[in-house]
C-alpha cells in the first residue's frame, strides 16, 4: 500500500488509510471518534495544504476489515497500529488530532510515545472512565433529557434498569440479533441526541429497518473493558513538553467541560479554547472553526497564536 487503500496490521485486520497533502508537508494524523465511528471525508477540510495528513479507520471501523471485528481490538492494538503507520510513511513526529474517543486514543498514544508527537489538538476530551459514562448516560441524561432517559431505561427489562450500562453492554454483545439489535439502536439513538446541541428529536422511536449501526458494538466492547486503559489523567505528566490545544464545546453533554479543565490543570503546555453555544459534535460550526483554527496555528513545533 502506498497512500490510499487497505493496510495490513496483522491479527486478521486491515485498516483503510488515506493520505492528503504534499510529501514534504507538516506530518499529522487524524483520529476519529467512536470507538467504531470511522473518519468522514469532511474531516479533510480541517487541514490546509501545509499538512501531510494520515487519515485511517481504526480496527473494526469504517472501511477497515473485518467491519465490527472485536478480536485483537484493544487500545494497545490501536496504538501499535499508529506506530506501524508512522513508520510506514517515514514520519519522525506528527501532530495528533482527535475528538471524543479520538481524543482518548490521542492521549493514550502520546503518553506511550511522547517522542513521536509534535503537538496535540484535542476536542471533547474523554478519559475512558466509568464515571464519565455514568454521567453521560445516567446523571446527565436524566437531568437534561428526562423523557429520553425513561425511554433509554424502558428499552431494558425492568430487572436490568437499576444498573443499565453493563446490561446494555451485555445485550449489545449478545450474538443473537433479536437481543443485540434493539439495544444497539437504543444506545446509538440516545448517544446521537446527547451529541447535538439542538437535536431534531429527543425521544426514542421504535426500531425500524434502518441499517445496523457499527459503533455501539465496538463501544460496548471497549466500555465493558474500561477502554483497555488505566489512568490517562493520572499519567498526564507524560505529556510534559508536548504543546496542545483542547477545544471544548460549552454545552457538551457527552464530554463536559470539567474533564478538559482537569486535564489541562495537569498539562501546563496545553490551553483550552471554548467553542461558545455548542455541544459535542464536530459538525457544529463553532467547534469545527475552533479545531481548524488550532490546526492552522501549528507551525510544526508549536502553536503560534494565543
Amino acid at each position: 500500500m502506498t497512500s490510499d487503500g487497505l493496510f495490513d496490521v496483522g491479527d486478521g485486520h486491515q485498516l483503510w488509510v488515506e493520505v492528503q497533502g504534499q510529501a514534504d508537508g507538516i506530518p499529522a494524523v487524524f483520529l476519529h471518534g467512536g470507538p467504531g465511528g470511522g473518519f468522514q471525508p469532511g474531516n479533510k477540510a480541517l487541514f490546509d495544504p501545509r499538512f501531510r495528513t494520515v487519515f485511517f479507520d481504526q480496527r473494526g471501523a469504517g472501511r477497515s476489515v473485518p467491519r465490527g471485528g472485536l478480536q485483537a481490538n484493544t487500545t494497545a492494538h490501536l496504538i501499535a497500529d499508529m506506530e506501524r503507520l508512522r513508520q510506514h510513511f517515514g514520519i519522525e513526529k506528527w501532530l495528533v488530532v482527535g475528538g471524543s474517543w479520538g481524543a482518548t486514543l490521542a492521549l493514550a498514544y502520546a503518553q506511550a510515545h511522547p517522542d513521536r508527537v509534535s503537538g496535540l489538538v484535542l476536542r471533547a476530551v474523554f478519559l475512558g472512565t466509568k464515571a464519565e459514562l455514568d454521567w453521560a448516560f445516567g446523571t446527565g441524561l436524566r437531568q437534561f433529557h428526562p423523557g429520553l432517559y425513561q425511554d433509554f431505561l424502558a428499552a431494558l427489562p425492568e430487572v436490568e434498569r437499576a444498573d443499565p450500562l453493563p446490561n446494555y453492554y451485555r445485550r449489545i454483545l449478545d450474538p443473537d440479533p433479536a437481543v443485540n439489535l434493539p439495544a444497539a439502536m437504543a444506545w446509538h439513538d440516545t448517544e446521537r441526541v446527547l451529541s447535538e446541541l439542538t437535536p431534531s428529536a429527543t425521544r426514542l422511536m421504535p426500531p425500524t429497518d434502518r441499517p445496523r449501526p457499527n459503533s455501539p458494538y465496538l463501544e460496548a466492547h471497549y466500555f465493558s473493558n474500561g477502554c483497555f486503559l488505566q489512568g490517562l489523567l493520572q499519567n498526564a505528566a507524560a505529556l510534559a513538553g508536548i504543546p496542545g490545544v483542547v477545544v471544548q464545546g460549552q454545552y457538551d453533554l457527552l464530554c463536559p467541560p470539567a474533564t478538559s479543565y482537569a486535564l489541562v490543570q495537569r498539562w501546563p503546555d496545553a490551553r483550552i479554547v471554548v467553542a461558545p453555544a455548542s455541544g459535542h459534535s464536530l459538525s457544529h460550526p463553532a467547534v469545527q472553526a475552533a479545531v481548524k483554527a488550532a490546526i492552522d496555528s501549528f507551525d510544526g513545533t508549536g502553536f503560534t497564536v494565543a
